[in-house]
């Protein structure tokens, strides 16, 4: 009789604990992606390029730095990581250190882009390496793991470019990673769009910047700031936060790239397909989305640009499929005639704040029907 009520005991304890568990499993995110699933990936959940004004090698903003610390005290670290444009998306992945990040853009070139970082990341085992690659320069003596931030581009300054022969190696070994290694199915055109890219980056080196090389024939800086400026900028507090701001935030970063988890679509923010496939993938593994950059891209729905398929109220529809928490947060750029009300301390198109859910509230209540509106919910 004692063994039988204590295996009834048991039971009933078993069938609360289980019963009491929350709805929403745990947290599947792979620790890596197989390099087959990861181009299944970003083929599947793609859409049809698209243009801009233009190619946009570099970020403009130099103001996305200021909200790291209150993003790293609001957001959930090892979460999902969605953004839009270059580099400056490799900030804020080491400043909230997701577990996968996507990075969507309208232009396709941005997606082949992220492919060459992708390949230089795999290829470079130190931020020096790293910067040598990119641009195509002689790596020069004396610089460490050690070295600042700072130290490294004072050294990369006066570096040496690399003659044609070297530089053609470079992109060999870039197509030679992304095409024979990892066998991603890239494109005749992909490729000559592969070798534009990285030609860019050569002929202007770390003073490259959002109108180098534009297609709209702008070449002068017109006040934009340069990768240089970028990688050293601070903080308001005066904290140096890009990805090559030190060693460990760039050996997270490449970890990342290395295993496949820093995803890039080409995708219309108001179109069909990309956010939502993103959001799809997490719901199967059970995640939940950590931060989504923005920069100015809604400006752009809301004027009803021939490019953005379904505007604004698209976009935010397609958000709202996202799996989202209390904690879920836009970031957007400020600039445009925006910033008042935000500070910035002289930054260009500083970055701010706002509730994912509270603005998909907003929008369904009806309180949002302009680009200025969205930022009454910022801070």
């Amino acid at each position: 009789m004692r063994i039988r009520l204590r295996f009834a005991l048991l039971f009933v304890i078993a069938a609360i604990v289980f019963s009491s568990q929350p709805l929403r499993a745990a947290d599947t995110l792979p620790n890596q992606i197989a390099d087959d699933a990861f181009w299944k990936l970003i083929d599947s959940s793609s859409e049809d390029g698209g243009v801009f004004q233009s190619e946009n090698f570099l970020s403009n903003e130099t103001g996305f730095e200021a909200v790291i610390p209150v993003l790293q005290q609001t957001t959930k670290p090892g979460g999902v990581y969605m953004g839009v444009g270059p580099e400056q998306n490799f900030t804020y992945i080491t400043g909230i250190r997701p577990k996968i990040a996507f990075i969507i853009d309208i232009r396709r070139q941005n997606m082949l882009e992220h492919m060459i970082y992708k390949a230089v990341f795999e290829m470079s085992a130190d931020r020096a390496d790293f910067i040598a690659r990119l641009f195509s320069l002689k790596r020069p003596e004396g610089l460490s793991e050690q070295s600042t931030v700072d130290e490294l581009f004072k050294a990369f300054d006066s570096a040496e470019p690399l003659d044609n022969a070297g530089f053609q190696k470079n992109l060999q070994d870039i197509k030679d990673l992304l095409l024979t290694k990892h066998k991603f199915g890239l494109t005749a055109e992909d490729q000559e769009n592969i070798v534009h890219v990285y030609t860019i980056f050569h002929n202007y080196g770390p003073q490259i910047d959002y109108n180098s090389g534009s297609f709209r024939g702008r070449g002068g800086r017109g006040g934009m700031p340069n990768y240089e400026e970028l990688m050293t900028a601070t903080d308001l507090r005066g904290e140096k936060r890009s990805y090559l701001a030190n060693e460990d935030n760039y050996k997270f970063l490449r970890d990342l790239e290395v295993k496949n988890l820093v995803v890039p679509l080409t995708g219309d923010f108001g179109g069909p397909k990309a956010i939502r496939s993103v959001g799809q993938y997490l719901k199967d593994h059970n995640a939940t989305l950590t931060a989504f950059y923005l920069s100015n891209v809604e400006q752009y729905l809301f004027q009803g640009n021939g490019n953005q398929n379904g505007g604004w109220t698209n976009f935010y529809d397609n958000v709202a499929t996202l799996p989202l928490d209390e904690s879920s947060t836009f970031i957007r750029s400020a600039g445009g005639g925006i910033r008042g009300g935000f500070g910035g301390g002289g930054m260009r198109a500083p970055n701010v704040l706002a509730s994912i859910q509270e603005t998909i509230a907003a929008v369904k209540e009806g309180k949002i029907v302009t680009y200025r509106d969205v930022f009454l919910l910022s801070r």
